[in-house]
């Protein structure tokens, strides 16, 4: 498929800016992927699709402050600084994106804090953007993540039009996270999950609705561009992804079962997609991938799936579109803008159900 065939007008207002007080308070159009037919409902009505037993498959990674931002020595520019991963644990190497990079050269050492009492030099060029900091600090390591973390602010993407101060720092990098959060290393949050709430997840209980989790540290490669017009060409950036042993046996479980399974959001279709043999069963796997899912494409482990509504030509629209039909999913978002749904990651929810 093409790139422009994802390619929708989004009015910036539909693009929501903040968090909603309460997570599950949200609308959540459900899209029925054997007729197309579309149902307009609240996202506290997901339950209503499933049975006793059925499986929701969640993502527990966790998001880190991993926005920064450093001044420059000499000149006392100031330099904005996203973490994108450690590489180093004894002597503080870290991959990072910096802006303006133009700025930034191999050599050069950012001072961060009021009191400037972390140091950083960069030591290597990875992008036009890119660069391998090594920051000069004494000390334990979880120690100097603390001071780092410290003087960060949450990761939310610039498209949203949220306003991050010093005063909603703490609050932004607990609404940007789901509440079942526990392996750091994230510098975006798994959306989709961020809609369940804990009274929506004992509903799920008593229900008897079962849970599993595996963990894939989503990465800037969600939100960034593709710019390459034949998708086959287009290459996902490597993410960090586990899934174990009881995540292995709760799905093929369910599977043996004859058991509705839930994808909850993208990251997790694309894991059960990375570890599934031609079976239909899943296996363990730590490591890393670079899966890209486009229509159209056979999946073999979830039978529906929770997302929000993503932006256009974004990769999330292209795995939504291929597991929801690509006709039906484009009609489906044209339904949404046309009532008004709110897009992003603090936007409305789309189910998909056979």
């Amino acid at each position: 498929m093409k790139l422009s065939q994802f390619k929708f007008d989004l009015p910036q207002e539909q693009i929501a800016p903040d968090p909603n007080p309460h997570r599950d308070d949200c609308r959540m159009m459900v899209l029925h992927r054997q007729t197309g037919e579309i149902e307009h409902k609240q996202f506290g009505d997901i339950l209503s699709y499933f049975q006793p037993h059925d499986l929701f498959v969640f993502n527990d990674t966790k998001v880190f402050p991993a926005r920064l931002y450093g001044r420059k020595e000499k000149t006392g520019a100031r330099i904005e600084v996203f973490l994108l991963r450690e590489l180093n644990h004894e002597q503080h190497f870290w991959d990072v994106l910096v802006d303006p990079a133009r700025k930034i050269r191999i050599g050069n050492k950012l001072y961060f804090g009021e009191a400037e009492d972390i140091v950083a030099e960069v030591i290597d060029n990875t992008t036009s953007r890119g660069r391998t900091l090594r920051f000069l600090y004494e000390g334990e390591r979880e120690d100097f993540k603390r001071s780092l973390y410290a003087l960060g602010e949450a990761p939310i993407p610039r498209f949203t039009g949220h306003v991050s101060t010093p005063e909603n720092r703490e609050s932004d990098i607990e609404d940007f996270q789901c509440i079942f959060a526990r392996h750091e290393g994230a510098v975006t949050a798994p959306t989709a999950g961020m809609h369940f709430s804990k009274i929506l997840m004992k509903k799920m209980e008593i229900q008897d609705i079962n849970t599993a989790y595996l963990t894939l540290h989503c990465g800037l490669g969600n939100f960034r561009s593709t710019d390459v017009e034949d998708l086959t060409k287009h290459k996902m950036e490597s993410e960090e992804m586990i899934v174990g042993t009881e995540c292995c046996a709760a799905v093929n479980k369910a599977k043996d079962e004859g058991r509705r399974i839930l994808a909850v959001g993208t990251t997790v279709q694309r894991a059960l997609e990375v570890c599934v043999g031609p079976d239909h069963r899943i296996r363990e796997f730590e490591g890393h991938t670079n899966k890209f899912i486009f229509p159209p494409y056979n999946f073999l482990v979830a039978d529906s799936m929770v997302v929000n509504f993503h932006l256009p030509e974004s990769t999330m629209v292209m795995l939504t579109a291929a597991f929801g039909g690509y006709e039906q999913t484009m009609a489906a978002y044209e339904e949404a803008i046309k009532e008004g749904y709110m897009f992003g990651p603090f936007g409305d929810a789309m189910l998909i159900v056979d």
